[in-house]
């Protein structure tokens, strides 16, 4: 039988670590650094199988990332055997997902760094992949740069992606797979033009390339229906779709009449259904519907659940919330036991040997 092909990896280089700085261990909790050197003070080497794991149904990221900085950063990565998991490998509570085994001295000042890197992006891989099960197939648009430090984008990004995130906002998220970022013409270009979405889409749509799909918030003035029916007419062909982004402190202007059953603040159920019979009254059946504003997993799956068309999903500060924490434990010492206690070798068939041939 002929081996599994595997699967292509992110070359280490493609993210830029600062190389130096992470072997000296400027980023590692002092207790490696300290442990390291005793070892060596010791003329001490012991060769470890290091396993590492976490504790919840989850889709893996930040492994290529990982495994980029026990490449780059180690003391001698060709003496280390290295298995892993890919990114976007769904990995089931206390699955094993990456093992290091060699000299403990060549790789024990990385566990905070690689940890941290796995720790992060499957949160984020998680959070993707859960929106983008419950959406059904329609696209998820990932758009929480405006919540978080911009150096956590690129990684970030990579992991909705490999999560199934159809768009990202920034070029700096798109930028590991060689992407682009994604947007709407936002209220400040609409303020820029006296708050005249009309003005301002026009404007857009001269300046916008043939192949960039034009998207028009629609609530500037808190009339979402109105709006988006004026700017598909001036428009045409030439409009992809709306973006209904209502504060929820806020009620449209096409609700006011409508309310007493159900609650009728920020993008809702019924406004989007108002959007969409009246543009498809007109003629403009063509005109996709995007929703976004504190979408969560919970809102998408009611939507879904309720038939309310919209056909895409903007999701912010929802999908970079919780935890999903790594733990990595040395748990064979020259090939015997040596685990704490609560812990054991947990081997796994679904690792594979990380090479980059």
């Amino acid at each position: 039988m002929s081996a599994r092909p595997r699967r292509p990896r992110l070359d280490p280089h493609v993210f830029e670590l600062p190389v130096e700085k992470i072997r000296d261990g400027y980023y590692t909790d002092a207790y490696f650094n300290h442990a390291r050197s005793a070892l060596l003070a010791d003329d001490r080497h012991p060769r470890v199988l290091m396993q590492v794991f976490q504790k919840r149904q989850a889709v893996l990221g930040g492994m290529d990332e990982a495994l980029a900085i026990l490449n780059l950063c180690s003391h001698d990565w060709e003496a280390l055997e290295v298995r892993a998991l890919y990114d976007g490998d769904p990995i089931a509570p206390w699955e094993t997902v990456l093992t290091i085994e060699g000299d403990y001295t060549l790789f024990a000042h990385l566990e905070t760094v690689y940890l941290g890197v796995l720790a992060r992006r499957t949160l984020i891989s998680t959070n993707v992949r859960r929106v983008v099960e419950a959406a059904g197939g329609k696209q998820i648009l990932y758009f929480p740069a405006r919540h978080d430090h911009h150096r956590v984008q690129t990684g970030d990004g990579y992991a909705a992606h490999v999560a199934g995130a159809i768009g990202v906002s920034t070029d700096a998220q798109a930028s590991w797979w060689g992407g682009r970022g994604i947007g709407t013409v936002p209220h400040g270009l609409i303020a820029a033009y006296g708050g005249d979405t009309v003005l301002a889409a026009r404007k857009f749509a001269e300046w916008a390339p043939e192949d960039m799909n034009v998207v028009v918030l629609a609530d500037f003035e808190n009339d979402s229906v109105g709006t988006s029916l004026e700017v598909a007419r001036a428009l045409g062909k030439r409009l992809w779709g709306v973006r209904l982004d209502t504060s929820g402190d806020l009620v449209d202007r096409s609700l006011w009449e409508r309310m007493g059953d159900f609650d009728p603040r920020g993008v809702n159920e019924r406004l989007v259904h108002e959007v969409r019979d009246a543009l498809d009254r007109e003629g403009f059946e063509n005109v996709k519907i995007v929703v976004s504003g504190g979408f969560t997993v919970e809102k998408i799956t009611r939507f879904e659940e309720h038939g309310v068309p919209a056909d895409a999903y903007g999701v912010g500060s929802s999908l970079i919330r919780g935890e999903n924490d790594f733990t990595a434990d040395v748990v064979l010492l020259d090939g015997r036991p040596v685990a704490k206690i609560g812990r054991r070798h947990r081997p796994s068939s679904r690792l594979e040997p990380v090479d980059w041939t």
